[in-house]
């Protein structure tokens, strides 16, 4: 018997934002679906807009898996992970040797096909750039959430979060920022008022 789709479904037992006050709790499946969303969006616009030839489907498979490693390290705080390069290595490291234990879970004729489901940035760097840019909407869009609630604790991480995903000269980034962006601070209400 195969553990792995019972532990990757305890992604929604792995809460992010650990060192945050929230008013509400972000766990790893919420966010999983985010970035999903957000990567197959900026795939699309990379695609339609600038002509390249993402493959949409499979970054969204991608950023469903990204932070899989967390169900076994649960998810270490940003300001700890990028402290310094050898933690940052380390951590790399780890998570690297907790996707391979994920992985060796699934009976062996099912391995090949989620190998690639955990890739590194030697495998496929153009998606892994748009995966980790996708990540970072997700971060400033939780972010966003969290100050129209009314909580002020995220408003350095926000900063943060945009200055690190403008640094990163994506074309496709660029185009979320000023054409879908700003809806997240909408309420339901002017949200749907164009329906």
């Amino acid at each position: 018997m195969s553990n792995f789709y019972a532990m990757i479904l305890r992604m929604k037992h792995i809460d992010r934002w650990g060192l945050m006050r929230n008013t509400w709790k972000e766990n790893l499946s919420v966010h999983a679906l985010d970035v999903a969303v957000l990567v197959h969006a900026l795939c699309l616009i990379g695609n339609e807009r600038f002509g390249k030839h993402y493959d949409a489907e499979r970054a969204a498979v991608l950023a469903l898996f990204h932070d899989a490693s967390e169900i076994l390290t649960g998810d270490l705080p940003t300001p700890i992970k990028y402290y310094n390069p050898e933690i940052r290595t380390a951590y790399h490291q780890v998570e690297r040797v907790a996707n391979r234990q994920l992985v060796e879970l699934l009976p062996d004729d099912l391995q090949k096909a989620y190998r690639p489901l955990f890739l590194t940035e030697e495998e496929d760097p153009e998606l892994l750039k748009l995966l980790k840019a996708a990540d970072r909407l997700s971060a400033i869009i939780k972010c966003i959430e969290e100050e129209n609630a009314g909580n002020r604790e995220f408003m350095g991480a926000k900063e943060a979060q945009m200055q690190a995903l403008t640094e990163m000269h994506l074309p496709e980034a660029d185009v979320f920022l000023s054409e879908f962006l700003g809806a997240f601070s909408k309420t339901l209400d002017e949200q749907s008022h164009s329906l």
